[in-house]
């Protein structure tokens, strides 16, 4: 069999990308070089020096290269190579998908900003990613009292123009009327493109274009436009204002911080336009066996990668040099048509720059870790306290959810070393299980997840919403599969109950109770215990995500279908309401009383039917049923 050594000898000199193997063919590693050979007998000659390469090259059994025309090619190889094997000695970067951004689509008649989670090439403008919706909807406020442009669907806007009065948010100077015709399209086109420079950071252009109109305008003597574009432009200056100056005004650059520990590594960014701090992000990396020179070339490779939405500056600060032979820098300068310098600053203002990244890294990366140490210490007091098997890192959270009767459904939502792991949360629709049933329903879900064990690991602990029933209920499931699997349930406890600890809930002081298998009492942990806090969270998570998919059920039936749905409402009864009632509007707002009065329909039934319309009320006013 050939060797590492021998294998490296005959490769290309050219430009390309290299994937070190594992014997089974698992891709350990993808990197680029200018010189393929050269890069591969630095690695298994042992003449790297970096910290990665003695546990890469014991690992590794085998080398495959790909020649690219040009280093610049091997670096967006790279990136897809990455993605596709996910190798565990590379940096992955995150996708975006968990973060908000601002879509405007100036090709609109009357465009307006709209919330979004992915960036399409649409022709659309897309501003973000914002780290948080509060992060967003402060921008948004901000933008609103400035320009303020529509924030109504389409469906609302219509509606509102068959009305011929706008709504409320004209009143409040937030939105000028398009829908009434109370502002023309060249005056709102003015507040798009406003709204456009102001969110890309390029505040002196919009203040510049601002004054040259309002000048213009005192000069034609329409006096009340001037004070307008006046106060829009103290406005901009206002909230520009808040922001930090960190340099020269116009600077337009990203600015990246490093810091680590171990194998936990952040990498924080400043976005600097202007010569001012409109945004910054953390990102964390967990495992990285790189040095920090790979670990950035890698990083902002798939930072900018095509398909992020993110706007390329003119200047990238890193805070190491890049082994990537400038090709980071000539495919940066290819996609934004202009020269984009990429550049590691020694000394001087720009260094100081670096610096206020890096101390905003080693800040993400100190909250992390001592995250990190909570979550493990919650996580040891689950196992002593539960007396569980495992320490419970995989945490599995189900839920049923009903409403009197209908649209039942389950949800299972997962939590990794204290951390929601969304893409594995699952939502259950009751196939088989009387829907009005939930001993049975939970018992359907439960079964359903233990057959795809052998697709979906079994987690090292499962966490259910409700008391002892609901316990024995998965413990039956998990004995007749076979299965042992720690199981624990939680709830509040009931009105007269009052032993055990209080926490505050919406409804007031309610104990919560912690129930394990086979025992009678439940366990009886302090209010502000981590793992206690852990449960509560895991349990509340996935009573959202169950009322959610609910939600979305019910959004897609009108009611007369969910009013089939309830126990001992047939056509004939149906049909004897909307008869007597006439709409099924007043069978909504009638009384026990009057839907009693019907014919065929008992005082059961009236108040089966008012109970699931009074939920359904009290749950959009968001009160208690």
């Amino acid at each position: 069999m050939t060797s590492l050594a021998e294998r490296a000898d005959g490769l290309p000199t050219g430009p390309g990308v290299y994937l070190f193997k594992s014997e089974r063919g698992a891709v350990l590693y993808v990197g680029k070089a200018q010189n393929l050979r050269s890069r591969v007998k630095q690695y298994v000659g042992g003449g790297d020096g970096r910290i990665r390469i003695p546990r890469l090259v014991e690992r590794a059994a085998d080398v495959d290269v790909v020649v690219t025309p040009s280093v610049k090619d091997a670096l967006l190889l790279e990136n897809e190579l990455i993605k596709r094997h996910k190798p565990p000695f590379n940096v992955r970067l995150r996708d975006d998908k968990q973060y908000l951004a601002l879509r405007l689509d100036p090709r609109e008649k009357w465009p307006r900003l709209r919330e979004v989670r992915k960036f399409a090439d649409d022709g659309a403008d897309y501003f973000g990613p914002y780290t948080s919706s509060v992060a967003m909807h402060e921008a948004l406020s901000n933008l609103r009292r400035i320009f303020p442009l529509r924030s109504c669907s389409e469906g609302t806007f219509k509606d509102y123009a068959r009305r011929g009065r706008p709504c409320i948010e004209y009143e409040m100077k937030r939105c000028l009327g398009p829908c009434c015709d109370r502002v023309d399209e060249a005056t709102y086109a003015d507040l798009v493109a406003g709204t456009a420079l102001f969110l890309r950071g390029r505040s002196d252009d919009l203040v510049n274009t601002l004054r040259e109109k309002m000048a213009r305008a005192a000069e034609e003597e329409r006096f009340e436009e001037a004070a307008r574009l006046r106060d829009r432009i103290d406005a901009v200056e206002r909230t520009v204002e808040r922001q930090q100056i960190v340099g020269d005004r116009q600077a337009d650059r990203d600015v990246f911080g490093l810091a680590r520990s171990g194998s936990d590594v952040e990498v924080h960014v400043l976005h600097v336009r202007d010569g001012r701090v409109v945004g910054s992000q953390g990102h964390s990396l967990d495992g990285v066996a790189l040095d920090d020179g790979d670990v950035m070339s890698s990083f902002l490779g798939q930072y900018y990668a095509i398909g992020t939405g993110r706007q390329i500056p003119r200047e990238v600060l890193a805070p190491v040099a890049l082994d990537d032979d400038g090709a980071l820098e000539a495919w940066l300068g290819e996609r934004s048509e202009r020269r984009v310098a990429v550049r590691v600053p020694q000394r001087g203002s720009l260094r100081q720059m670096i610096d206020m990244a890096r101390q905003n890294a080693e800040l993400g990366l100190e909250r992390r870790i001592q995250a990190q140490e909570s979550i493990e210490s919650a996580l040891e007091e689950l196992r002593e306290k539960l007396r569980l098997t495992e320490l419970p890192r995989r945490i599995e959270g189900y839920d049923i959810s009903t409403l009197h009767g209908t649209l039942t459904t389950g949800s299972r939502v997962v939590f990794e070393s204290g951390v929601p792991s969304k893409a594995d949360y699952r939502r259950y629709r009751i196939r088989e299980a009387p829907p009005d049933d939930d001993y049975a329903c939970l018992r359907e879900v439960i079964t359903r997840r233990l057959a795809r064990r052998d697709r979906e690991p079994l987690p090292d602990l499962l966490l259910i919403d409700g008391g002892k029933g609901q316990l024995a209920v998965v413990s039956a499931a998990l004995a007749d599969a076979g299965l042992v699997v720690d199981a624990v349930s939680i709830a509040k406890e009931r009105d007269e109950e009052s032993a055990g600890p209080r926490v505050r809930r919406s409804g007031g002081l309610k104990a919560e109770r912690v129930f394990l298998p086979n025992r009678k009492d439940p366990v009886v942990l302090p209010p502000s215990a981590r793992g206690l806090l852990l449960l509560q969270r895991v349990r509340d998570e996935s009573h959202r995500f169950a009322i959610e998919f609910q939600r979305h059920l019910r959004s897609k039936q009108n009611f007369t279908s969910i009013l089939e749905e309830l126990p001992g409402i047939g056509p004939g009864k149906r049909r004897a309401l909307l008869a007597k009632l006439g709409s099924l509007r007043a069978v909504r707002e009638a009384s026990v009383e009057t839907l009693a009065s019907v014919p065929g329909v008992s005082e059961r039934d009236a108040r089966t039917i008012a109970d699931f319309f009074g939920a359904v009320a009290a749950e959009r006013e968001g009160r208690p049923a």
